[in-house]
């Protein structure tokens, strides 16, 4: 009896090792730290130089190109950017991972992503807090912090040019999240640093913030739009299409900036979008209207 147990016990555990060996491995990819950019003063809030990863394509893939922007809020206050600046949300130093695992879109076997998987495949790390559209000259004298999201974007996107972005057939720019309202904000200037002839699309992903009142009746996110556009000298870097007609805050949403954006665009949401019913306290009948919204804009 004991000994059929240890038989039965080895070929499940034969059986086990054969179908891990079956599954993809996930795919570790090194961080390529920016220090070229600081000389045009693209840094990250705390003064670092910017990052991303980058997995080189191959065969009918070389000359296409996929780039992720990752997501996390914005700051729209000093002490909240300074919070930031001690985190992998506002620096590059000593708190950005080497290496980080490509999977989904970004995955590297084509049993998982049979589409993008030997595609030049990028994920950008988001250092600013304003969805990289910040601009302001001046360091602050008290805290040392930087706010150059714009500089980032053309940074690294400049960058991954030199390394045969500028020759792309295909290009995709999307994000989730802060990372996708940043492909929305910046999908036209990526659009313009590629050849003419390439085709472009842009994919926002959980990014179609509303306006809407918080159930108090006060609009919290505008608001809070508002304090980044200011603090973040964000306006400058926002579609003049839509700023010359409206407060530069207000073409932080989607609804407002979608119509100028001429490189085309999908938009993937949510009906009940977790993060606006739980942090903005917007009341559901809100949230149902992003899909109206969304229908009207594409």
């Amino acid at each position: 009896m004991m000994v059929t147990f240890f038989l039965a016990l080895l070929a499940s555990s034969a059986m086990l090792t054969a179908i891990m060996a079956q599954q993809p491995q996930e795919l570790k990819v090194n961080i390529t730290i920016l220090h070229s950019a600081t000389a045009e003063g693209a840094v990250c809030l705390d003064g670092s130089p910017p990052a991303y990863h980058l997995d080189q394509g191959y065969g009918s893939g070389l000359l296409s190109w996929i780039i992720v922007v990752d997501g996390g809020g914005w700051c729209s206050s000093i002490s909240d950017c300074q919070h930031r600046s001690n985190s992998g949300l506002g620096s590059s130093t000593n708190t950005l991972p080497p290496q980080v695992t490509f999977s989904g879109i970004l995955h590297d076997d084509s049993r998982i992503n049979p589409d993008f998987y030997n595609w030049n495949r990028v994920r950008v790390r988001y250092c600013d807090g304003s969805s990289f559209t910040g601009d302001v000259e001046d360091v602050d004298p008290d805290t040392k912090l930087y706010y150059r999201g714009a500089r980032i974007f053309r940074a690294i996107m400049n960058d991954l040019s030199r390394k045969g972005m500028q020759t792309a057939e295909n290009a995709i720019l999307t994000g989730t999240s802060a990372g996708g309202l940043a492909t929305i904000l910046n999908c036209d200037k990526f659009k313009s640093l590629l050849p003419d002839d390439a085709r472009v699309k842009c994919v926002a992903d959980a990014a179609f913030f509303i306006n809407a009142k918080a159930i108090s009746g006060t609009l919290d996110i505008q608001d809070e739009y508002r304090r980044v556009v200011t603090l973040h000298g964000s306006a400058k870097n926002l579609p003049l299409s839509c700023t010359s007609i409206m407060e530069p805050s207000l073409c932080f949403f989607p609804r407002n900036v979608v119509p100028y954006v001429q490189t085309p665009f999908f938009i993937i949401n949510s009906h009940y979008d977790s993060w606006q019913v739980n942090d903005t306290n917007a009341v559901n009948t809100s949230i149902l209207s992003i899909s109206g919204s969304i229908a009207r804009v594409i």
